[in-house]
């Protein structure tokens, strides 16, 4: 089981889009999946067509109030999911005491799951106690990042924080970067790519998921792309990236 951490602490950089679908696409391929929505917004559920109010999820969990188990909701084929709960974001302001804060999602998480291929976390677009959790708990991390400058200085401080927790835990992790929202009529896109592939060759997954319109659609009707628009080039888009993924194709130079 990989467990891997979608990330990006800067907002509006396709972060959860890039999750659902990436998830789907995989799960698609026959690989088993679980996505947990560490984001207090939830919108993860969301996007998957899980509206539901009151669902326990991985909050009950990390706080040792319900097994891992009891807060799986079947998805897709091969794809489950984790709910964030309305419990998780008062985590985030847990006291210290004498129990570290640090490990609740690893606790929650050993021993779970060993029959899934892949877990990804959902993680909030913060630096707080919860990406912490997700840092330690993971093995891989994935950044999606949108082309633009400030994007670019987000990335500069997240892989500040990155280096800091491999430090603290003495080990390194598999870091990947997808290109997401990317326009490639804009000049601005294609130089922040540019950007990226001169300070992360071979980071940078092959696939760029473009722009578009059903992309943004997609979430209010509880669909992936792959169900709104299966036919799409935003759905080819998606599977390309899940097989870059799975077969560890990245980007060479700048291309």
């Amino acid at each position: 089981m990989r467990i891997v951490a979608i990330i990006n602490q800067k907002g509006g950089v396709g972060k959860t889009t890039t999750t659902v679908n990436l998830c789907h696409a995989i799960a698609e391929s026959g690989l088993k999946v679980t996505v947990i929505d560490l984001d207090p917004q939830g919108h993860l559920a969301v996007s998957l067509g899980i509206t539901a109010q009151g669902i326990g999820g991985i909050d009950e969990a990390m706080l040792k109030q319900k097994g891992i188990q009891q807060q799986i909701i079947f998805v897709r084929e091969n794809l489950q999911l984790i709910a964030s709960g309305s419990k998780l974001k008062d985590i985030e302001y847990l006291a210290g005491n004498h129990s570290p804060r640090g490990v609740l999602l690893k606790d929650a998480l050993h021993g779970c799951l060993n029959d899934q291929d892949f877990v990804f976390i959902d993680c909030p677009p913060s630096s707080g106690l919860l990406v912490a959790n997700a840092l330690i708990a993971a093995d891989e991390i994935l950044i999606p990042m949108s082309s633009d400058f400030l994007a670019l200085q987000g990335l500069s401080h997240l892989m500040g924080t990155i280096k800091r927790f491999e430090k603290a835990l003495k080990r390194k992790y598999k870091t990947l970067l997808v290109m997401s929202r990317y326009s490639p009529d804009r000049r601005i896109s294609r130089q922040v790519l540019n950007v990226l592939l001169t300070h992360f060759p071979e980071q940078i997954l092959a696939t760029v998921i473009r722009e578009t319109a059903l992309l943004a659609e997609c979430p209010s009707f509880g669909k992936t792309i792959l169900e709104y628009s299966p036919k799409s080039r935003s759905a080819r888009d998606f599977r390309s990236l899940a097989h870059d993924f799975l077969e560890d194709k990245v980007m060479y130079g700048n291309n």
